[in-house]
Order: C-alpha cells, then structure tokens, then sequence
C-alpha cells in the first residue's frame, strides 16, 4: 500500500472527532474522552499485535479479527465486565459508521465489523440508602466551620436534585435561583440542559456558602479548601468520611460503599416512596429513557412488601390485625446452643 493510503487513517480519526462528533453531533466532552480512550486502547493493541509502530498503523489493519481479539484482550488481559466491553465497542461501532461513509474501498471489511454483536449482560441492582440512613448522613458535618457548612450543603443538594456528580461540580453562580423559583439548571449529557426545584433546606444551606455570598457570574458553586474546583474523587472522599461518622450510629452502614450515585439512586428511590410519578423521576434526574428510571422500582424492596400487601387484603388473604412474629425464649436457647 501506497504512503498516501497508509495516511489516510490520521485524517479520519480527526474528521471523527472533530466534524463528526464535535460539530455534527455536538455531544459533550466526556463523551468525546470516552470515544477517545476507546479508539486509543484498540490502536495500541492492534499496533502491538501487528508489531509495528503506531504512526505506521493502516486502514487494511482495521479488520474484524483484529477488534474480534481486543475485545478478549479486553475481558482476559484488562479484566474488563460484559459493559464495560460492549461500551468500548459502541464506540468502535461508532467510529467504524464513520470510516465506511468516507472510505467504500474497505466498506466489506467495516461492514464485518459493524456485524459484530454486544455480550448480553445483566444490568446490577440499584444500591440505595432509606431516607433516615441519608438523613443521618446528612446531619455529620459540622456546619459550625467552613468546611462543614460546605459539606452540608453539596450533600444535601447532591440527594435534593439526584444529580450525577458531574453535574453537580458543574453548577455556577447563575444556575443557581435562591428566590421564587428556588431552583438549580443543571448541565447533563448530551449537552441537555434540565431544571430541578430546590428544598427550602437546601435554599438556605447554599446561601450560606461564602462561594454563593461573595462569588460573581461564571464562579463554580463547589470547591476545595484552595479554592479550586472541587474533583470527582473529593466528593467520593467526602461521603466515604460522613458515612463512616453516621456508622457510629448506625453499624450496618460500616462497609457500605456508599458513592455519588448511591445517593443518587437514594433520590430517586424516595421520590417513588413518596409516590412521585415514574415519568417525574425521569425529568429530575435527566434520564433519556423511562425504562431506566423504572428499574427503581425492581429494586424497592418495601414497595414490593406494600404492594403484596394491598393485594393480600384486597384478596381476603391477610388477618385485618397481624402480629408480628417474635421467637420464643426456648427457640432462642435452642438456637444459642448450636
């Protein structure tokens, strides 16, 4: 192959990320990293199986048994799951649309490509906390000290809105309406905007931070002891250490791992146990299928027991006046002495 056919691959790869994905399909930078760590962990494994420098990789090197066997590399070598695989192929998949509609000489091998399927996986079951576990967690910082009142208030926005992390250290000054609407704009994925109303709760510990008091148009509303942007990892760290507190309490959350999502999916299950409608969730918390918000509901072990119950009395199964069973003492000594 000419040196004018092997270059053909850099220009493709730029015109992917730069005209296809950035001004054609504008989708948001994390995105654009997740495409680009993908594509860069499939170069480098072809590279390497093919024994040859980076820079010299070719389109004819692109072919399906090459990605057939960095997907195994993937799962055998990397330890990667059935999704983590199968997200590293949407993206290949992605890329290989675009190869094909600007490159027919290979349409046959990217279409071999395009054919392959993803690993059926079962999806986990929401960790979740109940709204007393959160509100316990909820009262640990000390709300006396500065980094207190900060953590008070990025814990209680983080369960008021169920907003993913990043969305969170996302907000600015101007997203924020502290009076009538009380409400917070948040930036989602796929660069969808969403509105989320605002406890009077949360309203007051926001306007006691000096980042909201003192701060101007364009100041980031989170940030670390320096001033900095407060990290992904910083807010991780921050519900590790008042979940340990509120364990002192609560021993049964000692070793729970409990993270920005769990609290997110801690949000979301109290709206269904206050009887929000599946559709509203959705709304709140930017989800851009309802199939992924109902999946709470699987997972709600009480609203399944409230849901068996009110079908139990409404079949005439249930006594109206049940007693809840308590051993008795010589079952107990029975058991004490295996």
């Amino acid at each position: 192959m000419s040196r004018a056919k092997a270059d053909q691959l850099l220009p493709l790869v730029e015109s992917f990320f730069r005209e296809y994905l950035e001004r054609m399909r504008g989708v948001s930078p994390h995105t654009i990293r997740a495409y680009r760590d993908a594509l860069r962990l499939l170069f480098t494994f072809i590279a390497e199986r093919s024994r040859r420098d980076l820079a010299n990789l070719q389109l004819s090197d692109l072919h399906v048994d090459a990605v057939k066997a960095f997907l195994s590399h993937l799962e055998a070598q990397r330890g990667n799951k059935a999704a983590s695989r199968n997200y590293r192929l949407a993206a290949i998949r992605t890329f290989f649309k675009h190869l094909l509609r600007n490159d027919l000489s290979h349409a046959n091998q990217y279409q071999r490509v395009l054919a392959l399927e993803s690993k059926k996986t079962q999806p986990p079951l929401a960790q979740y906390l109940e709204p007393e576990d959160m509100r316990l967690i909820l009262a640990q910082p000390d709300c006396r000290t500065a980094l207190g009142l900060r953590d008070h208030a990025l814990l209680t926005f983080l369960y008021n809105t169920g907003a993913r992390v990043s969305e969170m250290l996302a907000v600015r000054l101007e997203d924020l309406s502290l009076h009538y609407p009380k409400q917070v704009v948040l930036h989602g994925k796929g660069k969808k905007n969403r509105i989320c109303p605002l406890w009077r709760e949360t309203v007051s510990a926001l306007q006691r931070l000096p980042t909201v008091r003192e701060g101007q148009r364009g100041d980031l509303v989170f940030r670390n002891r320096r001033g900095e942007p407060l990290t992904r990892n910083g807010v991780a760290y921050l519900l590790r250490k008042y979940t340990a507190l509120a364990a002192r309490k609560v021993p049964w959350l000692r070793g729970r791992r409990i993270t920005p999502h769990v609290a997110r999916h801690s949000a979301a299950v109290a709206m269904l146990q206050a009887g929000v409608d599946v559709t509203g969730i959705r709304d709140i918390l930017g989800h851009a299928s309802i199939a992924t918000t109902s999946r709470y509901i699987t997972t709600n072990l009480k609203m399944k027991r409230d849901a068996l119950e009110a079908f139990w009395r409404r079949a005439g199964i249930s006594p109206k006046r049940s007693t809840p069973w308590k051993p008795k003492p010589d079952l107990l000594a029975f058991l004490n002495s295996l």
